[in-house]
């Protein structure tokens, strides 16, 4: 299944709702399950960004609705990046074909 990094900033009304209630942050996980996309891992970060989520989808399109529906929560913004696995890059590397 393609994988999805999603680097996430909290809005102000975001961290209002993580300060009052901290277990939210689990909550997120249960419904990006339910729109198709699983979390494989989740770090809340210093900087820019406050959280980054390496996501399982099944395809682009079900990862930008899930973005789309957690930034119109008001609380979250996102930038989500499809992501390679090296050895499958390395592989499309040594390929002779050509895409054209």
């Amino acid at each position: 299944m393609p994988i999805y990094v999603m680097l996430t900033t909290l809005t102000d009304a975001g961290r209002k709702a993580i300060q009052e209630e901290p277990e939210r942050l689990r909550e997120i996980n249960k419904e990006t399950e339910f729109m198709g996309a699983k979390i494989i891992d989740q770090y809340a970060l210093l900087g820019q960004y406050d959280f980054v989520n390496i996501l399982e989808a099944p395809n682009n399109e079900a990862v930008a609705k899930l973005a789309i529906r957690m930034s119109a929560k008001g609380t979250t913004t996102t930038l989500t990046l499809a992501a390679i696995n090296i050895d499958d890059l390395i592989e499309a590397l040594k390929s002779r074909q050509s895409p054209w």
